[in-house]
């Protein structure tokens, strides 16, 4: 059976189950989740100011804690788990602080953390004064973080031993990226963005073609499609994923769309300002909307399981 799992703000809550409102498990700020690739495990990034990471075991429709660790930063707003499920690392929006944990074969935290730290700063005086990290993806035997306050996807080996970063235009603010098919795709929170990296050839376009400003979040690719939630004009962009070409632009159901997830046909999209998570069909690859919305609090990640 489906699950939709959603992370919220507000009194901090995880929802679970097959239509959403079937259970509750309040944690603090859970503004991100990852499951583990093989094992009943949950993990939730603590976004506070001293943040934590919380690991849970899944046993049918409950969560029950499994271990905690501090995130060793300040406001962790991602977490991903290893494709061996060997690591999780997050990244810490405040300082800029990624850090990495070994996990044990129950999937809880073990020995001391890697704390990756980096310095800079960017154009923006206001969202570039020093390091943002905003997200941890592994890939291809590497950590790459996207650094908001620097304009730079960082790499590392999975010791911690750093590599040499990609680096994105001043003033792109970097926040969610995929890989596919040997490309990098980057969304810029604070030019409005999407940037494809293909070599040495790299395609800038708007994320969204609505007026006023845009402040994208989330985006995934998905078949020969990128999508990007548009924080501002509040829709879902659909664009082709060979040349960043524009296919169709829809409205997210709600205000401020922080995050989506995709499943087969179905996209789930987390209006964090309007506390509701919409549903869309996708019909040869453009979201329709359903009518359905599930009401959540703040939602701010959707997880699929």
């Amino acid at each position: 059976m489906k699950h939709v799992r959603i992370g919220g703000y507000g009194p901090g809550i995880i929802t679970e189950g097959a239509t959403i409102e079937d259970g509750l498990t309040r944690v603090a700020a859970p503004s991100f989740l990852a499951a583990h690739p093989t094992l009943p495990v949950l993990y939730a990034a603590g976004e506070l100011e001293r943040g934590w990471l919380t690991a849970f075991q899944v046993r049918q429709e409950d969560l029950s804690p499994l271990d905690e660790r501090p995130s060793e930063g300040d406001s962790p707003c991602h977490v991903a788990v290893s494709p061996d499920g060997g690591l999780l690392a997050a990244a810490n929006y405040g300082d800029g602080t990624a850090t990495l944990y070994r996990l044990d074969e129950r999937g809880a935290f073990a020995g001391e953390p890697i704390v990756l730290r980096n310095e800079g700063s960017g154009p923006d005086p206001e969202r570039q004064e020093g390091p943002h990290a905003h997200q941890c993806v592994f890939h291809d035997g590497l950590l790459h973080v996207s650094d908001l306050g620097t304009d730079e996807i960082r790499r590392y080996h999975h010791d911690g031993t750093r590599l040499e970063s990609i680096p994105m235009s001043p003033g792109t603010g970097p926040r969610h990226f995929a890989f596919s098919d040997g490309r990098l795709y980057v969304a810029g929170e604070l030019d409005g963005t999407v940037t494809l990296i293909d070599g040495d050839r790299r395609t800038v376009a708007p994320a969204s073609r609505r007026e006023g400003k845009n402040a994208p979040s989330h985006l995934q690719i998905d078949g020969e499609f990128v999508y990007v939630a548009n924080r501002g004009p509040d829709t879902v962009s659909v664009l082709r994923a060979a040349d960043l070409s524009p296919v169709a632009e829809v409205p997210s159901g709600g205000q401020w769309p922080r995050h989506f997830a995709i499943d087969g046909a179905d996209l789930y999209v987390a209006n964090q300002n309007s506390g509701a998570v919409t549903r869309f069909t996708l019909r040869d690859g453009v979201p329709e909307p359903t009518g359905e919305a599930y009401a959540v609090e703040s939602p701010a990640c959707v997880l699929i399981l």
